[in-house]
């Protein structure tokens, strides 16, 4: 899809679609007003008869005997706030992918969103529309439904110069489309190689890129035990995956994502239960957001340092497979007693984390993983989980999370939960009990981040959808990410 500054009016577009900001009290704005004139008052008419409410994410086509069909993109009431926005374009982007036009025309003229100003309304009406562009056909045979979308241009009336505001929405839609694509692709397909494949190709996007990958041999070599724990069960051999951004001054230090990369997770001996298990190919999301924020980083040539590293891994049951009561030597010489093998996340984590900070001496260092059911269940889909005892690195995060309406919630990470992993025979075990199973995750990984700028986010709830026709990936938190990155240009 293109994105098109117009200087167009909604009364004399003659393309195939335009779009109408309305609210449920029928207080409208300018354009809305100029519109239903233009129908004699047709659009007061349906909100009159209730026939369009106008909540906030309503959307209805309207075909037209006469010039381009109409989408009322529903606000709900003034004045608008980020959320009610975020669904009103999001609902407005559905009904014209599943309409026939392929382009259309929209003004946002007299919309304030609370907070907010119309630089970040165009972030987030590109990134929508871009975003609902994506639909995953790949491992389907064709067929009527899996035609291609016939949207190809959204016009967008704004100032000259807000072109890089839709640019910048468009590409973080990108990223997430990406995200999503490698979270929904099966595990027989997105494996460690394929994930190292991937990382090869953004590479030949641009000169500011290069990538790296550790095979087993290296990481046997580095003695990242903790890693090859969880590798060595499966036929398919583990990667250490490592893009190099350099788009900043030379020389200074970069910023990092690693991400957990599980492209399938039985839990290993200690084996999951059959029911959902095949939603575990999306154990590699955190993997899935560092490449898109990579692709994202590339399409935006942000003047940044950046590093994206991806532990990648599959944690399979074998005679090879680690077994509970295993212990482990971790690249930084701490043994690790292995207590659950399901618990592997943290397992490929701290390796990598250790690995990072030795290679790139990092200005900071985020980890993303879909870690822990507990976090699952204290936020469920709405908030993934932010720990860090460094305060800025908090407010940055927290920051980057309210701009981009990729909801993050801070979760504990005091010192005084470190003794739940303890172990009698080992330096820590990688559970530590029943109790606060996410910031134990997160104190687990902390043990190999002291004296960093680092934080951890848990997107266990966040990453996917499970069950039902809504199932897949999110493609979050890559709008998250890619914020808090663009901060720091």
């Amino acid at each position: 899809m293109q994105f098109k500054l117009s200087q167009a009016s909604l009364n004399d577009y003659s393309g195939q679609a335009i779009i109408v900001p309305l609210t449920s009290k029928g207080d409208q704005t300018a354009v809305s007003q100029a519109v239903d004139k233009n129908l004699n008052g047709f659009i007061g008419q349906l909100l009159n008869n209730k026939d369009f409410k106008a909540k906030a994410g309503d959307s209805q086509l309207i075909p037209m005997a006469n010039g381009p069909r109409l989408i009322l993109m529903g606000l709900g009431e003034l004045p608008v706030t980020p959320g009610d926005f975020i669904k009103a374009v999001n609902g407005a982007a559905k009904t014209l992918k599943a309409s026939a036009a392929s382009d259309a025309l929209v003004d946002l003229a007299g919309i304030e969103v609370q907070g907010h100003d119309q630089d970040w309304a165009l972030r987030q009406l590109a990134q929508a529309f871009q975003n609902s562009l994506y639909h995953f056909d790949e491992c389907k045979s064709k067929s009527e439904d899996n035609k291609p979308d016939t949207v190809q241009t959204l016009n967008v009336v704004a100032g000259n110069d807000k072109q890089s505001q839709l640019d910048f929405g468009q590409a973080v839609g990108k990223g997430m489309a990406y995200t999503k694509k490698l979270g929904d692709l099966p595990p027989n397909v997105a494996t460690p190689a394929y994930l190292a494949d991937e990382a090869d190709k953004l590479a030949t996007l641009s000169d500011k890129l290069t990538t790296h990958i550790l095979d087993e041999d290296k990481m046997e070599e580095l003695g990242m035990g903790s890693f090859l724990s969880v590798s060595k069960g499966s036929i398919e051999p583990g990667k250490m995956i490592c893009m190099e951004y350099m788009g900043g001054k030379k020389g200074d230090a970069p910023h990092v994502l690693v991400g957990k990369g599980i492209t399938f997770d039985t839990g290993g001996i200690s084996l999951k239960p059959g029911a959902g298990m095949d939603e575990m190919k999306y154990d590699m999301c955190g993997a899935a957001s560092v490449l898109g924020t990579v692709l994202t980083m590339i399409q935006l040539d942000l003047p940044i340092n950046f590093v994206g590293v991806v532990a990648a891994a599959e944690n399979m049951p074998s005679g090879h497979a680690s077994k509970p009561g295993d212990i482990v030597t971790a690249m930084n010489g701490t043994t690790i007693e292995i207590l659950n093998t399901d618990a592997e996340g943290r397992l490929v984590l701290c390796d990598a984390l250790t690995y990072t900070i030795d290679t790139y001496k990092p200005a900071s260092i985020v980890d993303i993983a879909t870690l822990t059911g507990a976090c699952l269940m204290a936020l469920g889909g709405v908030n993934s989980g932010l720990f860090t005892q460094d305060e800025d690195l908090a407010a940055e995060l927290l920051a980057a999370s309210e701009t981009s309406r990729d909801a993050a919630w801070r979760l504990p990470l005091q010192d005084e939960y470190q003794e739940l992993l303890d172990s009698n025979f080992a330096d820590i075990a990688n559970i530590g009990g029943r109790l606060a199973g996410a910031t134990t995750a997160a104190c687990f990984l902390s043990r190999f981040t002291k004296g960093q700028k680092w934080a951890h986010l848990d997107i266990a709830g966040t990453a996917w959808n499970s069950g039902g026709k809504n199932k897949g990936a999110t493609g979050r938190p890559v709008p998250l990410l890619v914020n808090y990155l663009a901060a720091k240009v």
